[in-house]
């Protein structure tokens, strides 16, 4: 009689257990996120608003890179990312290790909008301004006409402007309307095709954006730890790379389409005719690549009026039951 094979039960177990490990590990994969393409920085519609359309193209014609889910803003924690009694609550702040929120706009609800700045820097900028070759990225008039009406605002820096204009960051840290957030250090694209924009090394963007915040955190005023991307380009990777730093990655629902607009009458158009409570809407303080914008505010500002919304803080669109 043949020997009998003492493993054989032993070896159907282990392959039984592997095919169900297998089923299992299938199941726990997560759900990929959604790929919501967000509308170009010159203002194209969103797919929401043109069912149908394709994906927007940028300005050389390149489809703009995915997009990923929005989720609301969660209940906010202090810096290390937790919230129990005690702790100092930081707009913006998410729990690190844990990939970080997107958001879009606030609720729709009330008649509160964001108005945000961006402040741009690239390596060439810098250059252009050394080089006398332009005059000036800080669009001070933006800064006479909100402080004059009394108009709360919150601002995107990236380190190489606040490097550039200290003085002018002070300015924005001193006003205890302003909120100040974070853009990167140097305005380097984190997905592959942005704008023509060099890209920074996935290895390198947390430690980017962790040392922009380290040069804004000296000036004081209303810190944040809202954070938003060059041209509003990011996917899973980047999302990712950012888990550790507890941030709140800010786009915006109106694009106000003014980087190196001839007129400030297409970027008024572009705001108030998308504008909705809760909005988030996406201006720069960038003078030279934005001649447009203060020219642009004062009518944005009485539309907004007229229209009964009223410009508040970031942290109190997103979330209504902040403090002013």
């Amino acid at each position: 009689m043949p020997a009998k094979n003492s493993r054989a039960p032993l070896l159907a177990a282990v392959a039984a257990l592997a095919s169900l490990a297998g089923v299992v590990a299938l199941l726990a994969v997560p759900t990929p996120l959604r790929d919501d393409r967000h509308a170009s920085l010159a203002g194209l519609p969103t797919p929401s608003e043109t069912a149908g359309d394709p994906p927007a193209r940028d300005s050389r014609g390149q489809t703009e890179p995915p997009r990923t889910e929005r989720t609301e803003q969660s209940p906010t924690p202090d810096r290390a990312g937790s919230s129990g009694p005690g702790t100092t609550a930081v707009p913006g702040a998410s729990r690190p290790g844990t990939r970080p929120p997107v958001v879009d706009h606030g609720p729709r609800t009330g008649n509160r909008v964001a108005l945000t700045f961006d402040a741009d820097m690239t390596d060439a900028m810098r250059h252009q301004l050394r080089s006398g070759a332009v005059r000036s990225y800080a669009n001070l008039a933006i800064l006479d006409r909100l402080e004059r009406e009394r108009v709360p605002a919150t601002f995107f820096l990236t380190g190489k402007w606040v490097e550039e204009y200290p003085d002018v960051t002070r300015r924005l840290a001193a006003n205890p309307r302003f909120e100040l957030a974070n853009h990167t250090y140097g305005h380097l694209a984190f997905t592959s095709a942005c704008y023509g924009l060099p890209a920074i090394p996935r290895r390198r963007m947390a430690d980017d954006v962790a040392r922009t915040f380290d040069v804004i955190a000296p000036y004081g005023g209303r810190q944040t730890r809202y954070f938003r991307f060059p041209g509003l380009c990011h996917d899973r990777a980047a999302l990712t790379e950012l888990a550790p730093l507890g941030v709140t990655v800010v786009d915006g629902d109106v694009i106000s389409g003014d980087p190196f607009a001839k007129s400030w009458r297409p970027i008024v158009d572009a705001v108030l005719s998308r504008v909705r409570p809760g909005s988030v809407v996406v201006l720069h303080v960038t003078e030279a690549n934005a001649a447009m914008t203060d020219e642009a505010l004062p009518h944005i500002l009485a539309g907004l009026a007229a229209r009964g919304l009223s410009p508040a803080p970031l942290s109190e669109v997103l979330d209504p039951s902040r403090p002013g």
